[in-house]
Parts: structure tokens; C-alpha cells; sequence
């Protein structure tokens, strides 16, 4: 399955005033496969460094003339990067200090036998290939275990599994950028979205009538923040707009530090997109059940879908009201879209310690994904997933929601933090027939009388069946599958090219399905 090219030898330097005596040593490593340089004094190292090209230096510390500190500090002026282990008959710990200080990757005290050596040298030069290895032997039985689950009768459990296996991959082998396991990574994780399209158009209907249905958007509320809320817990949920399960795993670890995580997962209704997943989170409808209770959301005409957002506050509190909840004092709501207005809720977010429910939206990544769209900048900065992903964990490190996040860590409450859909890299265009009037986004469509080729996308003739809103008696509605985006027949390639390779949401993949959802406990 993967190719492999023969390596040349690790260069191998070592500096040691008895170096005469080590001859048993050296043999031994050039056995292993190691060239070994030896010398006999700090000078000669310094002026052979000069000269050529090192893998590891093994320096001794105790020499006549040039010792072992000194000569450390000249090859590091020299070579900066080169890997030094320093070999010593003190154990004093000023002079560890003093070795660590000057940048020594390792130490070893005299008398050392060869198994030492060779132990810290394959630590220290080859732990990315062994690492790289033992990477390779799990990427294969973790392949092969999704081939099994591909090829059996899956439910919506395997495909979270699936989901959660490739994006933790995602993350495995994000710096393996020209390796032969990442392109069977991209072939395997292809594959998945083709076979979950198809999963999705058998399943989906059958869900929304009840039959082994998966947690979806509607009932976030009602499973995550209810059982907290009676429990008279503070609350804070945070909605982090169109976040990918792999830009979760990529901040994880670093709030892992900070507060106790429980991770799982739901999956978001169709379309994967603002106006019908997050309104779906925070009024507890589908779509169609809000079209009935609240019809001033679905007229027809807005060229902003998000402002069909604009009720979000509103329709929480009625959910919560249905829910038989009621406080003390009101629970409080805010929408991020603008880094002001972050650093002013992180400024006063201490007021808000003891509100019972406190919701936050942060619409970055969604403006970020759209903004990559229309930026030559931004797509050469984040050309892939994986560098989007990067940019993604950049800001969040410096982002006002850290910020919260870390003071909420101190205090009294619980934190349920989750997105309302992901995105994909949308890669190929698919023809959508439709008129004027037909809504203009790239993964989904709505409008009379809609056409598309059904290998590539859903076509939805009965809205009420996915419990869609109605527009007009005509209503249609198509969703791409995969990595599809919708292209008029008129004008084709030149807006295949102009769409090609930027992040969309509101169609059927893992990416935008299949979303964590977290719920953080204060370590303190």
C-alpha cells in the first residue's frame, strides 16, 4: 500500500578526550546502520562542524583544554539545530542546569554501555520514523476496520464512529503533507462521504418519523442543557458556528488543561446551514413545525438567509418556557460578529458568573470560511483542510472566546459547547436547473420545480417529508452530496472555476452531519 525510499545513513559525531577506548562502541554503532565521526578534542569537533554536515554530536564533558560546556556553546553559534548529547562522570545538578541551558538534547552519565547510547540516539534521530512506522501499522488496521464497516449494514453509531476515526487521522497525519498514507487517507475519507450520501438519503426520512432517529439539532436543548438546568446548574452554551469535528480535536487538548471534557456527538438536519440548524437548536422545531409557529421567518425575498437568525433569543426562551423551566433571574443571550464585540463580553463576563443560562454565538468560522471564498490572500494561506484547520486553532488561541473560556474554568458552572453544522472543501461543480428566483447557495437550493443529477445530489419533490418550509406550492429543494457544489448550466466552467476549492456547508457529508458536542466541567 505504501512505498518506501532507502535512507543514507545518520552522520554521527562524537567528541570525547579518550575516544581511543570507545572503539568497541563505535563498531557497535556502525553496525546499527550509524557513520560515526570521531575526535578527540572540542577544537577539531567546532572545526569539523564547520566543514560538514552532522545528524548528532555525542560530547563529552570533561575534557583537557576546550571542555565540554565551551565547546557546546561554539557549536551551537555554529549549528544551532544540531542535536547534542552530552556525556559526563558528574551528576551535579548546577551542571545539568547549565548543559540544559545551553540547548543539549539529552544527557547520559559515564560509564555508558552501548545499548544506552543507541537508545538515546534512535530517541533523539529516528523517533519521527519509528513514530511514522507505528503510525502506518495502525493507519492500516484502522482502514481496514472502516472497509469491514463500509461493507456491513452501517447505522448512524458506525458512521460517528467512522467520522470520528478519519478526523482523528486528520489530525495524525496533517504533517505527512507528501506521504502515500495521507493520499489513501483523502481516497478513504472520499469514499466515506460517497458512501454517507447514500446512508443519509435511505435513513433521513425514516429518522424524522421517529425510527432510530441520532440526537439531531432539535433536541440539543432538551438532552444537554435541560438535565443541567433542573439539576440548578449555571450554564453557559456556546455555539461556535459552522466548527468541523477535526477543528474541535485540534482545540481540545489544549482546554483539556483547564477544564474536565466529555465529547459527543449529533447530527445536524438538512440543509447543514444557519437559517434551519441553529434555528432548529435553539427553538427545539424542524424547520416546517417554526414555519407553522412562526411564519414571518420563511418569507421569501431576504437576500441575507441569516438574518432568519435574528429570533434566536426569542425562541429559546419559549423553548425553555415549554420545558417547564423558569429562573430566578433571566437567562441572557449574545451573538459575537465582530472581535469588539468579543473583547467587550470577555471585559464583563464576570457579571454574568451567576446568570442561570447564558448562550453565546460565534460566528467566526462561518465568516472565515466565506471570507476564504472571496480572499486570493486567505486561500493561499490556508490552500486545504488541514491549513484551514491551523488557522482555525491560531485564533482560537488568541481569540476573546478563550479568554472566556479560561475564566469560566474558575467558576462555579458548566459549559456545553457545540456548532450548529461543519463545512467541506466543495471540489466539483454539479449542474442545478432552476429559475430566477431560486436561492443562490452552493450546496443546496430551494425553489420550483428544481432539477440535478441524482448521483450527485438529493432532490427533495415533498418538503413536508423532511419537514422543509414552503415557499410556494412548487417548492423543490436539492442538496449536493460529497464534495459536489451547484453550477446553472449557463456560464459552467467558468463558475466551477470561480467556486472550486472553498469551504460550503448545507449539503450531506460527514464534515457537516456529523458535530461534536462537548460539555466542560472546571478542573479547579
Amino acid at each position: 500500500m505504501f512505498s518506501s525510499k532507502k535512507e543514507k545513513p545518520k552522520r554521527i559525531l562524537w567528541v570525547d578526550d579518550e575516544i581511543g577506548q570507545l572503539k568497541s562502541h563505535i563498531i557497535f554503532l556502525e553496525e546499527k546502520g550509524y557513520e560515526v565521526f570521531p575526535v578527540s578534542n572540542g577544537d577539531d569537533a567546532v572545526r569539523l562542524v564547520e566543514k560538514r554536515y552532522f545528524d548528532l554530536v555525542l560530547l563529552d564533558e570533561m575534557m583537557p583544554g576546550k571542555d565540554g560546556l565551551t565547546t557546546l556553546e561554539e557549536l551551537k553559534e555554529k549549528s544551532p539545530h544540531l542535536p547534542v548529547i552530552m556525556v559526563t562522570k558528574s551528576e551535579e545538578e548546577d551542571l545539568m542546569d547549565q548543559a540544559i541551558g545551553k540547548k543539549i538534547d539529552d544527557y547520559l552519565t559515564k560509564p555508558v554501555n552501548p545499548s544506552q547510547i543507541l537508545s538515546t540516539i534512535k530517541k533523539i534521530l529516528d523517533a519521527k520514523k519509528i513514530r511514522e512506522d507505528h503510525l502506518s501499522k495502525r493507519y492500516v488496521e484502522d482502514f481496514n476496520r472502516i472497509n469491514v464497516l463500509l461493507g456491513s449494514s452501517t447505522n448512524f453509531r458506525d458512521w460517528v464512529e467512522v467520522h470520528r476515526v478519519l478526523s482523528e487521522w486528520d489530525l495524525e497525519l496533517e504533517t505527512l503533507r507528501d506521504s502515500d498514507l495521507l493520499t489513501t487517507h483523502k481516497a478513504q475519507k472520499k469514499e466515506c462521504d460517497s458512501e454517507f450520501g447514500k446512508f443519509v438519503e435511505k435513513n433521513y426520512t425514516l429518522w424524522l418519523q421517529g425510527v432510530d432517529p441520532p440526537v439531531l439539532s432539535r433536541d440539543i436543548v432538551k438532552k444537554y442543557l435541560f438535565p443541567l438546568l433542573v439539576a440548578g446548574e449555571k450554564v453557559f452554551f456556546i455555539v461556535l458556528d459552522c466548527m468541523r469535528l477535526d477543528q474541535w480535536l485540534s482545540v481540545e487538548p489544549v482546554l483539556n488543561e483547564y477544564f474536565d471534557i466529555k465529547r459527543e456527538y449529533y447530527y445536524s438536519i438538512l440543509p447543514t446551514a444557519t437559517p434551519y440548524s441553529r434555528n432548529a437548536i435553539f427553538s427545539g422545531f424542524f424547520p416546517s413545525e417554526l414555519e407553522v409557529k412562526y411564519p414571518e421567518l420563511w418569507k421569501t425575498g431576504t437576500k441575507d438567509d441569516l438574518s432568519r437568525n435574528r429570533y434566536e433569543h426569542q425562541l429559546l426562551d419559549f423553548q425553555l418556557k415549554r420545558l417547564g423551566l423558569s429562573f430566578k433571574s433571566e437567562p441572557k443571550y449574545v451573538k459575537i460578529l465582530s472581535a469588539s464585540e468579543g473583547e467587550n463580553l470577555a471585559k464583563k463576563i464576570s457579571t454574568y458568573r451567576n446568570t442561570p443560562l447564558f448562550s453565546i454565538v460565534y460566528n467566526f468560522l462561518d465568516f472565515l470560511a466565506h471570507g476564504r471564498s472571496e480572499s486570493e490572500i486567505l486561500q493561499e494561506i490556508t490552500p486545504d483542510e488541514s491549513a484551514f484547520r491551523s488557522l482555525m486553532k491560531s485564533w482560537f488561541l488568541h481569540s476573546s472566546l478563550f479568554e472566556i473560556l479560561k475564566y469560566l474554568s474558575t467558576q462555579d458552572c458548566v459549559v456545553v459547547l457545540t456548532t450548529d453544522h461543519g463545512s467541506i472543501l466543495g471540489i466539483k461543480g454539479t449542474v442545478a436547473y432552476g429559475k430566477k428566483d431560486t436561492s443562490t447557495n452552493l450546496r443546496y437550493k430551494y425553489g420550483d420545480n428544481l432539477g440535478c443529477n441524482p448521483k450527485e445530489a438529493l432532490f427533495i419533490k415533498d418538503p413536508k417529508e423532511y419537514k422543509l418550509p414552503l415557499y410556494s406550492m412548487g417548492t423543490t429543494y436539492i442538496i449536493a452530496k460529497e464534495d459536489f457544489y451547484f453550477v446553472y448550466p449557463t456560464k459552467f466552467s467558468q463558475y466551477q472555476r470561480e467556486y472550486r476549492n472553498s469551504f460550503q456547508h448545507g449539503g450531506i457529508s460527514l464534515e457537516e452531519m456529523i458535530i461534536p458536542i462537548a460539555t466542560l466541567r472546571p478542573k479547579r
